[in-house]
């Protein structure tokens, strides 16, 4: 007799819904819990080095959407004649026809 309750074309379960998901997690909020208050004093010094080590780590993961700095692209070349602003689309400038 075969019993299979998932249907045929299901991937595999995901580990955020598994009972090690559950165990790591709960794991985690005892040494949270651990960290801040047996050790809240060397949490709290380290916090501004947390702070300046953010940033260097955000410009490097935050670049992956625009190809970084060596895109090729030029951002002003200023013949933009369709350009819209925060305040609305450009006025055309005099002697031109909108």
């Amino acid at each position: 007799m075969h019993h299979d309750h998932a249907p045929p074309d299901a991937g595999p379960a995901s580990f955020w819904r598994s009972r090690y998901a559950v165990g790591l997690l709960f794991f985690g909020a005892v040494s949270a819990y651990f960290l801040l208050s047996e050790h809240r004093a060397h949490f709290l010094g380290a916090l501004p080095f947390l702070l300046l080590l953010s940033c260097p780590l955000m410009h490097v993961f935050m670049h992956h959407g625009h190809g970084g700095h060596a895109g090729g692209h030029a951002h002003g070349d200023g013949d933009d004649r369709n350009a819209v602003t925060s305040t609305g689309p450009r006025a055309p400038a005099t002697g031109e026809r909108p």
